[in-house]
């Protein structure tokens, strides 16, 4: 019976396919949308980097809910592990000399390229997300290497806070003063190319990759605790 449905639905798939296919000719642009931020994203946003443009200006109000459903799962990790109580807690074998210094010195580096990743996703390819994920795997050494130590659990709900924070009135401002969508690009866009440029879409990563990284660090946390 499993056999047979899989089979009716790879026949469901492979049609969808074929119909897709055969409306959109190839060496033709599948829609209009990409050409118009292709030719229009760097004048209009100021961002060098046309994801930029997409992901945190175009549709703007949709990265919120990405941002919103990474929030939701960290919330929900940790109802589901403070649920279950451990009755014993094994010790901690410490890391080699090696792994420690190795961790120590590795860590701020990290977390400086994690920055430097969200600070630039304007200019280059990356952004907040990205740069939170590689902020995130710092603590990942951390806790592996330098085995016993754990995320502050107050730094990080106030960095996850604040970041979620500027982003909620960054898009309400824009939404005031720009008045036409979330997250208007209100503030002057500067020169194409530099740093200080894209008006709002700097400021906007760099409230996401705190945001990002402080739940994913949470995350981390919460999951090692409760295998130890």
């Amino acid at each position: 019976m499993r056999a047979f449905i899989s089979i009716i639905l790879l026949i469901i798939i492979a049609s969808g396919i074929i119909v897709v296919l055969n409306e959109i000719p190839f060496g033709e642009p599948k829609t209009k949308v990409g050409n118009y931020y292709i030719d229009n994203g760097r004048e209009e946003t100021g961002a060098s980097n046309i994801v930029t443009s997409v992901v945190v200006s175009y549709r703007g109000f949709d990265t919120i809910g990405e941002v919103t459903v990474l929030f939701v799962a960290s919330i929900g990790l940790g109802a589901v592990l403070a649920a279950r109580r451990k009755k014993e807690k094994r010790q901690i074998e410490p890391a080699s000399l090696v792994l420690t210094t190795g961790c120590r010195f590795l860590f701020p580096l990290i977390l400086l390229f994690g920055g430097y990743i969200f600070i630039h996703g304007h200019l280059t390819p990356g952004g907040g997300f990205q740069g939170g994920a590689i902020i995130a795997s710092a603590f990942v050494l951390i806790y592996l290497a330098c085995r016993g130590r754990r995320v502050s659990q107050t730094g990080n709900k106030i960095a996850e806070s604040i970041g979620g924070l500027v982003f909620i009135i960054i898009g309400l401002v824009g939404l005031m003063v720009g008045g036409h969508y979330f997250l208007s690009n209100y503030l002057p866009k500067g020169e194409l190319n530099l740093l200080f440029s894209a008006g709002v879409i700097p400021i906007i990563y760099i409230a996401i990759g705190f945001k990002v990284g402080s739940e994913l660090a949470g995350i981390i946390d919460n999951l090692v605790e409760e295998s130890k």
